[in-house]
């Protein structure tokens, strides 16, 4: 299982939401491309990034940020937020960014997912952000009916690299990964989950590497790696030796 830490971007700085609300901010850095060296040098394999203006934007407001940590590091980042044409996504896969996530143009324009991954295939990751057991979009502002389980089946054979699935309501506060949902999810598809929101210590870790039946690709971790509640040298440490 692969350690993901988060950057996200918000007025060209590094936060942190509380649940998603827009309004309850922690700014840990000022620096997003220092913090994406950091990361790097403590071991990190994969940086996911979410330009949180843009989320709500509709359209990228960092990307002149994404951009520099995609040149200064040399390990692959996933970027999400804003991200809603094949122009943006074009703009990203051709300036150095691994992969781009889509959520909202998930709900909204299902011939973008379709055309994207045909022209950039392993490139696509699916963003699921759950409210309550139902999707959020918009930068998690608008609440739809759509099941998660639902959304994720009806890409099953679009070439999807990874799904990225968040529990809002746990995102930033550090009350533990919602396994249950996570794995339910991750038994519907054989798309590759990625479990985010709530990662508290190693042994949210350690619960999600214990799940019966299917494999959890990753975990992005957040809040706990800029409050020091986990180090990442020991969740990959602990991510590697439950696997070993």
């Amino acid at each position: 299982m692969v350690i993901i830490p988060a950057i996200d971007i918000k007025d060209g700085k590094c936060v942190r939401l509380a649940q998603g609300d827009f309004d309850r901010v922690t700014t840990y850095a000022d620096n997003p491309v220092d913090m994406a060296r950091t990361w790097v040098q403590k071991g990190a394999e994969l940086i996911h990034i979410v330009d949180l203006d843009g989320s709500v934007a509709g359209l990228p407001r960092n990307a002149n940020i994404i951009l520099e940590i995609a040149k200064k590091i040399n390990i692959p980042i996933q970027v999400g937020g804003g991200i809603r044409d094949m122009e943006t996504i074009e703009f990203y896969l051709s300036n150095g960014v691994g992969s781009v996530i889509l959520g909202t143009a998930a709900l909204q324009d299902e011939e973008i997912i379709r055309d994207a991954c045909e022209t950039f295939p392993e490139k696509i990751i699916l963003g699921i952000d759950a409210l309550e057991g139902k999707v959020a979009i918009r930068g998690w502002t608008q609440r739809t009916a759509q099941d998660p389980v639902d959304l994720a089946r009806s890409y099953e054979n679009y070439n999807i690299k990874a799904i990225v699935y968040t529990d809002i309501k746990r995102d930033g506060m550090g009350t533990g990964v919602n396994i249950e949902a996570t794995k339910v999810l991750a038994k519907a598809v054989s798309i590759p989950v990625i479990a985010s929101g709530g990662v508290a210590t190693t042994a949210d870790i350690e619960e999600l590497l214990a799940i019966k039946d299917c494999e959890i690709y990753g975990v992005i971790i957040g809040r706990a790696l800029y409050t020091g509640a986990i180090s990442l040298e020991e969740a990959i440490k602990e991510s590697k030796k439950v696997l070993g």
